[in-house]
């Protein structure tokens, strides 16, 4: 079974983006061709892609810490605990890369890219993605797009856009894996 955040990302999460899309769909159609009109729906497709990508990785650290606190005795060791693993996280401040992953995630007790590097293939190519994602975002947040290193250059496309979500979705489940076996080994017993 998926931990909370899991479902939540493949259930809220998706429909969230699935409306995006189809507005992208509204506005641009959806043959083949030049979208001159999609330009702002795909900045807003990729913000809300990394949004939605960053609840669910902040919903999984949470869930993961609590699902570790609650077999630590005595009870206020529990509470000192839970405050050193979540204070001052990436996740609360910055946006879902790999290094504010591998912060927050690290706190858990491994090395948070091995692990997902060891579990799929892919996971590299997809983590390449995530960073290009992350930093299209922040070049559409501060509207600064000539000083930020863009992959692909711009303009940014649907395809490019549902090419960073596809990597998203395949991330999501091997975070929940990696995040879930890290903390059995912790605790003595699978979480979700």
């Amino acid at each position: 079974m998926p931990s909370v955040a899991l479902r939540r990302w493949q259930t809220d999460g998706e429909s969230q983006l699935d409306e995006i899309a189809a507005a992208h769909a509204a506005v641009g159609g959806s043959g083949r061709g030049r979208r001159y009109a999609t330009r702002e729906v795909n900045h807003a497709y990729a913000v809300l892609l990394t949004s939605q990508f960053q609840r669910f990785c902040r919903d999984l650290h949470t869930e993961a810490v609590e699902h570790i606190v609650a077999h630590v005795a005595p009870p206020p060791v529990r509470s000192v605990l839970r405050t050193r693993l979540l204070e001052a996280g990436k996740l609360d401040q910055g946006n879902p890369n790999p290094s504010n992953l591998g912060s927050d995630f690290g706190r858990l007790g491994f090395n948070f890219w091995t692990s997902v590097r060891s579990s799929h293939a892919r996971s590299g190519t997809s983590q390449t993605l995530l960073d290009d994602l992350t930093t299209w975002r922040n070049a559409i947040a501060h509207q600064d797009f000539a000083g930020a290193p863009l992959t692909p250059l711009p303009p940014l496309q649907l395809r490019h856009v549902e090419r960073w979500r596809s990597a998203c979705r395949s991330l999501a489940k091997q975070f929940d894996a990696v995040v879930r076996d890290q903390v059995a080994a912790l605790v003595g017993r699978t979480p979700w």
